[in-house]
């Protein structure tokens, strides 16, 4: 069964940091490039970071400077290390998987239009909120 599950979420105040995991099981992990993606009420899905499966890195520019995709194939887990974090970052954050589509071609237009490019395999969120 093909599983991704990011953890590491929580609440935290304005300037704090948190390291949101995401462990991959069920397929084979180093072949996809992952990407973080985030949602809050009433706003569409937006990307925030990717990783391809060699580790080139890609981010969009809300995020730049203050977050680091990084990724750990021994472990099937990719991290998002936040840092500076801001109340507008508050939202779900879901990770993603890709082998052969936008997230490993064109990273930047899968995260900038993520409902127009599908992924192979999604997980399930987790909640981060940060309080001003």
């Amino acid at each position: 069964e093909v599983q991704l599950q990011a953890s590491g979420g929580g609440l935290v105040q304005a300037g704090g940091s948190l390291r949101l995991s995401c462990v991959g099981s069920g397929f084979t992990f180093d072949d996809y490039a992952i990407g973080w993606f985030r949602q809050s009420p009433g706003k569409e899905r937006e990307g925030v970071a990717s990783i391809s499966k060699s580790g080139v890195t890609t981010y969009v520019d809300s995020v730049k400077g203050r977050f680091t995709i990084s990724r750990d194939n021994a472990k099937n887990t990719v991290y998002l290390q936040m840092n500076s974090l801001k109340p507008e970052d508050t939202a779900v954050y879901y990770c993603a998987a890709d082998r052969l589509g936008a997230l490993r071609s064109s990273p930047l237009l899968a995260l900038t239009y993520p409902d127009t490019y599908g992924m192979d395999y999604w997980g399930k969120g987790t909640q981060v909120t940060v309080s001003s």
